[in-house]
């Protein structure tokens, strides 16, 4: 059993936070799963599972579901957040008084904030006391759904405090069977950066699919779309090693080559024709790539780095653009030897 770190509190009772409760619940710890809506909360302690978000996955009785945000936290040694990109900000505000200094912050959250271009640590960090020190990100293909089966699955945990990330690395690593394995790194900018840029590229890829091109396509787009999050990583200070490993190439594998992904299923649906309103309304839930996808774009624009696979995707998801007509405009780019993969667009 790990070492005793009190109670932990996971907010945000969508599928990935269920998930995530649920691995520590196995794992011998008490959780408190915070969600707003009261109805939600309700359900989950009545049904003992998350029917509307991760269906069939029956939850251990110390998962502790409420929407009080002091009961939430009290006593909690660690916090995970594991809320859409767009709500940290204000989820983390609204906590913000009732997180002492010793609370470890885990971040689960992947995207970019709109508008910003912050990275999920970094709104953390503007929000929260001290919190840089104190914060791991976690990150890997990690779909919830499999997870949640008990399908072995890996991850990383960064942070630029070493210890931190162990404690976290440890929080994981006891379960009885194994499921989830937990490594470390101290690169917190590529982590999440690839964490990020995964979920557009799986938009890209679902659009792939949806338009009948094959697997041809789809592995170029994947292999090109990777070469675009290395580059802007570069021009961040992300390690590019780290765009090869679960957070990077791993992550990418598994969401843009999944039913199970929301963003992949959102591209699908875009490349069959169907508005993205509508698609969004049907999927009921976030597909984090759609607002990162904008900010990415941003981002990239602001460290002049050229990323024609994300501005293309953005023209179809913003400016009315149709799939057909973007390939075409990437296709016809002018042609370049491949060794400027990881060095020029």
């Amino acid at each position: 059993m790990t070492a005793a770190t009190g109670q932990i509190t996971v907010l945000g009772a969508g599928s990935w936070g269920t998930a995530l409760a649920a691995l520590l619940a196995a794992n011998g710890h008490t959780v408190r799963l915070w969600a707003r809506e009261e109805k939600l909360v309700e359900a989950l302690r009545t049904a003992h599972e998350n029917t509307r978000y991760l269906p069939g996955t029956t939850l251990p009785s110390h998962i502790l579901p409420t929407s009080d945000r002091a009961e939430a936290v009290e006593g909690s040694k660690v916090v995970v957040f594991a809320v859409p990109s767009g709500a940290l900000r204000q989820v983390a505000e609204e906590f913000a008084l009732s997180l002492g200094s010793e609370v470890l912050l885990l971040s689960a959250s992947k995207g970019l904030e709109d508008h910003t271009g912050l990275r999920m640590s970094q709104v953390l960090g503007a929000t929260l006391p001290n919190a840089t020190g104190r914060t791991v990100v976690l990150s890997g293909p990690n779909l919830a759904v499999e997870m949640a089966r008990g399908v072995p699955t890996a991850s990383v945990a960064a942070s630029n405090n070493p210890e931190a990330a162990a404690t976290i690395q440890q929080l994981f690593t006891y379960q009885s069977p194994p499921t989830f394995r937990v490594y470390t790194s101290e690169d917190v900018i590529g982590v999440e950066l690839g964490g990020a840029i995964k979920n557009v590229i799986a938009i890209g890829a679902g659009v792939c699919d949806g338009l009948g091109f094959g697997d041809n396509a789809k592995a170029a787009l994947m292999t090109r779309g990777l070469s675009e999050a290395v580059r802007l990583g570069r021009a961040q200070g992300a390690d590019e090693a780290t765009f090869l490993g679960l957070s990077g190439v791993g992550d990418l594998i598994a969401t843009a080559a999944s039913s199970l992904s929301r963003n992949y299923r959102v591209g699908k649906a875009l490349g069959q024709g169907r508005s993205l309103a509508d698609t969004l309304a049907e999927l009921g839930q976030v597909a984090e790539g759609v607002p990162t996808t904008r900010a990415l774009c941003e981002l990239a624009a602001r460290s002049q780095v050229e990323m024609p696979l994300c501005s293309a995707l953005n023209a179809v998801l913003f400016e009315n653009r149709s799939a057909p007509e973007m390939i075409r405009e990437l296709m016809l780019r002018p042609p370049k030897p491949e060794r400027t993969v990881f060095h020029k667009a």
